[in-house]
């Protein structure tokens, strides 16, 4: 895949470039030597760079340039590593220490010079990086590699000039240009009317001069046997010129006798000439038989409209179902004959290219189940028949909610008068399907139907506003869904199809489909030309696979924006059954259509293919779930999956669109396997120890790494591994969309980037790459491992079991090392990597339970920049920690249970002996923290185990903090310690751990931050601390309190007694009281998404989460998008206002628990159970869910446990 190498070279170009340039002005220690042969790369890299950003697909078809632009990559990367290695070692005295070389025998004993050798070396390793350069450059001149017009390039176009529109071309040759590959054969019966229509008159013109097969089309009509059978008179007249009218009558009138004759006497043309001659009067005869007959006439060589004009009056307008066929060689006479508007079928192409035919006639019903002609401003009974059709034969699945937004979405657009709505989502989601099935339900609508005119148009390139005129005058006048060939041009009078459709948008309300929009360009094109003066009634939907475009298409007032995303996994293994024809899987079978449906990553049109083929042969799909890259070799080289080609085409050019930094977050991603839940913040930290997410003049490389993030998550690569929306929170874990990394892995091994060892490898020399991943299911064999070439090795992710053969001396490269699926890591070993992989910039050990401290000698890993020992058993850091003044993010500490406290005596256990609920507890972290100014993350932090006085001074130089986590906070520190991060202008989370005993400690505390989206307060007591003015921008709360008595206000209304009294004889009901305390607080967040509470003690053991003013009850909560709650209660309720927007519902309970209002939810989407299974818990929500509204009903589910965050 040639883009992909250019741009893996482009991006470790750049990363070389920055790292040389930044060395120039960093280091001045470095000799002069080593300056130049700096500056001298610099140099001949930016050549380099220029190069390779002007390097196509066409140029690196050539397999020299092709070698030559790997062979620049690998250098690249050599020169990185070499310049990182000079840049970050210790040089402090290195120059006077370099003096004393030749007495280094002597003052060895005292004096360490290991760093002035190791500069030595470094220095002479640039010399001989020098060398290469020239040696790749030199290359270029050697083979030509470069022309000199490398840079110029016939600009392609994609859209053409106005002119063309409107000057330069006649109707005629226009016309002829509409013809395509759709070819209706040389039948135009279907257009003859039916009983009790209005006399229809179709013309036939051809093009290239001649009969060119004119009179074969009007021929097949007249003597077929259904038209023989409806038309009891028939005539063929080849028109004279001049005409004779009595003559033309005469002919006419024989013609009708001859044809309505019974079998017998049409034998006997003497019975035919005595029928004429006994008529006296043959006008009156004429004239009843046109009256009380339907007829058909076929007027052969029409020349001039002057000509029609005179045969026009003999034909009387009646509702009869009569027909006249014109056969004519004049494009204006065929046009005007018909009458306005006019709609034109072309029929085949009848000999040479530019001979072709084409039948005129005017709008009306070519359905058999139309009435009558439909009017020119509704929608016509044959249209709706097909809309009904498509939608039975393209049933959807799972997509409930998604039409019933999209339904919504065209109502806000049209009552705004935005006229533009866009729909987005790359290509096999099933976006197109989703917009057709929206555009037939409005088709269908018989009764005030909000349009008079639909038109779907599929946007065809190199795009032409021409051709996309006339695809849409065509789909306003065809009676068909869509018509795809241009077969029917609806015409307003005007030969240009822009100008016609300008007119009809401007006088009708239309709604439109542009589907497969590929630039802002063309949008614009269409919105100059065709929208200036659009009826502001119109809805213009758009379809694109790409979000810049669909943001770009807008009306002058606005436009609403819809973004159609995957399956989830049980509607894609819905409809993976359901496209197998409901085929019978084998309990053995199961586990593969789960992993083959997650594979085809949510994608309908994948899971449709597969599924069909799966049912066939699932041998053969087994086959391929069992071998890496096996799944999308298969549908790139079987032809079976022809109709996949468009899909993996669109995969192709997409790529060729992402910058180059995303190239490579994207082929870095197969490290992780199928299906793997990743937090994002460990996949940032790798792409920025990798150097996939570096630091600009503007931002920091974590800001840029999430913006990659965010990218991909809107590329639908990565996604959330459930379908909840998150409102304005971050996701916090996700995963590789499953058909995006099967292609991913297929298209990387010629880049040697990720390398996996699993099952039985075989013994080889050839096993190398840049990453390095040991999957659980490797043998774990030290022979085949010893004979991988580690030597350009950047990463090391482990899976399963840690042998202690996994650290090899040739490592010393290696940047990552992701310990945190790993298990049975040893001390000694960590060790062994600390003093071998000394330039590790991450390091993950998380949840590596067996690890209770760090070595000493972590603090010359001088060049970490990542530190997770989060849920190790480690509760110090070592004092060299302050050494690593590069360390951005440090993750350490451990969870904890909450405090237990007893259910009801009835089960005789604990609540939380099944629960996830936990705090944190914080390490011990050494003095002079304060050094490592660079750190943006920190926690959980113990601060009175650390010292308050020592750890709070150096929280104070943390100015850069962005994250931060601690416990240890109690009455005596907790006003210094919110005194000391009052500097944190940038802290976006906080987490405070109160120590027992001091629930209260917060409460008189005023909080000195406004930007915090996250906050964690464990261990409060009966009340929170009136900080609700400093959270505003607050959307995740994590909350542990003690008790939760909400102080109820009772209110007396007006002309209401006290309970138990009477008025009049009339009981009076007693008012509810107002809610106020902790749940008016939290529903008082205006920007609120997650909220999780734990309560030990609840008041009456209930809770009610609705907000009651007044007597009434009043929204609350109007952003939350999930809701935990862990406690003992009996019953909780939810009001009719509350939570309206809630997809998840996460409870730890029991069996005695109870849940009122559950169908108030309307987004719910899951109940999550934590705890053990518990049946009739689980019966009993399902039942209550059974009255919820949505269709697709909310799902209850014992919850899996992840990773934490």
């Amino acid at each position: 895949m040639t883009d992909l190498v250019v741009g893996m070279a482009k991006s470790v170009v750049d990363g070389a470039l920055s790292k040389a340039q930044a060395a120039m002005e960093e280091d001045k220690k470095l000799r002069q030597s080593a300056q130049r042969n700096l500056v001298f790369i610099t140099g001949e890299f930016q050549m380099m760079q220029s190069f390779l950003n002007i390097a196509d697909s066409e140029r690196l078809k050539n397999p020299v340039v092709r070698t030559w632009v790997l062979q620049i990559r690998e250098l690249a990367y050599d020169v990185e590593d070499c310049i990182e290695f000079v840049v970050h070692l210790d040089k402090k005295n290195g120059w006077w220490l370099r003096l004393l070389k030749p007495a280094n025998r002597l003052i060895r004993p005292c004096v360490d010079l290991s760093g002035a050798v190791l500069l030595d070396a470094a220095v002479d390793e640039l010399e001989q990086l020098k060398a290469r350069v020239e040696d790749v450059s030199s290359r270029n001149a050697r083979y030509r590699l470069i022309n000199s017009d490398s840079g110029s390039k016939p600009p392609t176009a994609t859209e053409e000039p106005a002119s063309r529109v409107t000057v330069g071309v006649t109707a005629v040759n226009r016309l002829i240009e509409a013809a395509n590959t759709n070819q209706e054969g040389l039948n135009i019966t279907h257009l003859l009317p039916k009983e009790g229509h209005n006399l229809r008159v179709i013309s036939i013109w051809g093009t290239g001069g001649g009969d060119v097969g004119m009179a074969s089309i009007a021929w097949n009509a007249f003597t077929d046997e259904d038209t023989c059978q409806n038309f009891v008179c028939r005539a063929w007249v080849k028109l004279m010129h001049p005409i004779e009218p009595q003559e033309f009558v005469r002919s006419l009138t024989a013609q009708f006798h001859a044809n309505s004759c019974t079998e017998d006497q049409a034998s006997s043309s003497g019975g035919v000439i005595r029928k004429t001659q006994a008529t006296q009067d043959p006008l009156k005869d004429f004239e009843r038989l046109l009256t009380e007959n339907r007829y058909l006439i076929v007027l052969e060589d029409l020349s001039t409209v002057a000509e029609w004009a005179s045969i026009q009056r003999f034909f009387p307008k009646k509702k009869n179902g009569s027909c006249i066929i014109l056969s004519t060689q004049q494009f204006e006479v065929a046009s005007l004959s018909v009458g306005r508007p006019y709609q034109v079928l072309h029929l085949n192409q009848l000999s040479a290219a530019e001979h072709s035919a084409y039948a005129f006639f005017t709008e009306g019903s070519q359905c058999d189940g139309e009435k009558g002609i439909a009017s020119k401003n509704t929608v016509n009974n044959c249209k709706r028949a097909a809309a009904k059709t498509w939608i039975d034969n393209h049933p959807l699945v799972g997509r409930e909610l998604e039409m019933k937004e999209l339904h919504n979405n065209v109502i806000r657009t049209r009552a705004r008068a935005y006229q533009v709505m866009s729909v987005w989502g790359f290509t096999g989601v099933g976006k197109s399907a989703l917009v057709k099935s929206m555009f037939c339900d409005k088709i269908q609508v018989v009764k005030n139907n909000l349009f008079q005119k639909y038109g779907w148009v599929d946007v065809s390139h190199p795009f032409s506003l021409w051709d996309f005129s006339r695809t849409l005058l065509s789909n306003f006048g065809s009676e068909k869904l869509q018509d795809t060939e241009h077969t029917y041009l609806y015409s307003m009078g005007s030969t240009n199809p822009v100008t016609q459709c300008r007119e009809i948008l401007k006088k009708q309300k239309c709604m439109v489909v542009i589907d497969g929009l590929q630039s802002t360009k063309e949008w614009d094109l269409i919105k100059t030309q065709l929208l200036p003066e659009s009826n502001r009634w119109n809805v213009i939907i758009v379809v694109t696979t790409e979000k810049e475009i669909a943001s770009h298409c807008h009306g002058d007032k606005g436009h609403v924006l819809f973004n159609v995303k995957g399956l989830d996994d049980d509607t894609a293994v819905e409809l993976f059954e359901k496209e197998s024809k409901k085929y019978k899987v084998a309990e053995d079978k199961v586990a593969e259509i789960r992993e083959l449906t997650s594979i085809c990553g949510g994608l309908p049109k994948v899971i449709v293919e597969i599924a069909r083929s799966f049912a066939k042969n699932t041998d053969r799909w087994k086959l391929a779930l069992s071998e890496n890259n096996k799944f999308m070799l298969e549908l790139e080289k079987n032809g079976e999956f022809l109709s996949l080609r468009s899909l993996l085409d669109w995969m192709n050019s997409s790529f060729r669109k992402y910058s180059d930094s995303i190239k490579s977050c994207i082929l870095y991603l197969p490290v992780f396997p199928r299906n793997h839940f990743i937090r994002r913040r460990r996949l940032v930290r790798r792409w920025i120890a990798e150097g996939y997410s570096r630091d600009n003049h503007d931002e920091s490389a974590e800001t840029i790494g999430e913006k990659q993030f965010n990218d991909l998550i809107d590329l639908r690569i990565i996604q959330q591994p459930s379908m909840l929306g998150l409102g304005d929170t971050r996701m916090v874990v996700c995963q590789v969309n499953g058909f995006f990394r099967e292609y991913i892995v297929s298209h990387q091994m010629e880049e040697n980037l990720v390398f996996e060892l699993r099952g039985s490898c075989a013994l080889t020399t050839q096993r190398t790459g840049r990453h390095l991943v040991i999957s659980k299911s490797w043998v774990r064999d030290g022979i085949v491992f010893e004979n991988i070439d580690f030597s350009r090795l950047r990463s090391l992710t482990v899976f399963g079991t840690w042998k202690s053969f996994f650290i090899s001396e040739g490592m010393k490269l290696l940047r990552v090392l992701d310990l945190e699926d790993a298990s049975e890591v040893e001390y000694n070993d960590l060790k062994k990597m600390v003093k071998f992989m000394c330039r590790l910039k991450f390091l993950s050990l998380r949840g590596r339970r067996e690890i209770k401290r760090l070595p000493r000698s972590i603090g010359g890993l001088k060049q970490l920049e990542s530190l997770d020992v989060r849920n190790t058993s480690i509760v110090t850091l070592p004092k060299s920690i302050i050494k690593l003044e590069k360390l951005q993010y440090i993750r350490a500490g451990t969870k904890a249970p909450s405090k237990k406290t007893a259910t009801p005596h009835r089960l005789g256990y604990q609540l939380f002996n099944y629960s996830s609920g936990c705090h944190a507890v914080g390490i011990v972290v050494p003095p002079g923290i304060g050094k490592l100014t660079a750190l943006h993350t920190l926690g959980v932090v113990n601060v009175r185990a650390s010292g308050t006085k020592a750890v709070l001074e150096g929280l104070k130089k943390l100015t850069h903090l962005h994250k931060l986590g601690v416990s240890g906070i109690n009455k005596s520190n907790s006003d210094k310690f919110f005194l000391a991060i009052s500097v944190f202008v940038r802290l976006e989370s906080l987490s405070v751990q109160l120590e027992e005993n001091s629930q209260g400690c917060l409460n008189d505390i005023k909080l000195p931050l406004k930007g915090l989206q996250s906050l964690k307060l464990y261990g409060l007591g009966d009340r929170l601390p009136e900080w609700k003015a400093q959270l505003t921008m607050l959307t995740k709360l994590d909350l542990e309190i003690a008790k939760l008595t909400e102080d109820r206000v009772s209110v007396q209304l007006e002309g209401v007694q006290s309970e138990g009294v009477q008025s009049e004889g009339v009981a009076q009901q007693r008012p509810r009281e107002h809610t106020s305390g902790v749940i008016k607080f939290l529903s008082e967040l205006p920007r609120l998404c997650i909220l999780r509470l734990r309560v030990n003690h609840l008041q009456d053991n209930q809770l009610d989460v609705s907000i009651i003013y007044n007597d009434l009850e009043v929204e609350s909560f109007e952003k939350l998008k999930i809701f935990e709650i862990a406690c003992s209660f009996s019953k909780v309720t939810f009001g009719e206002k509350t939570m309206k927007k809630l997809e998840q519902l996460k409870v730890e309970c029991y069996s005695w628990s109870t849940f009122l209002g559950l169908e108030h939810l309307d987004e719910l989407k899951e109940v999550l159970l934590k705890g053990p299974r518990d049946e009739e818990l689980m019966s009993e929500i399902n039942t209550k869910l059974e009255n919820h509204p949505k269709v697709k009903k909310p799902v209850v589910k014992l919850e899996e446990q992840t990773s934490s965050s």
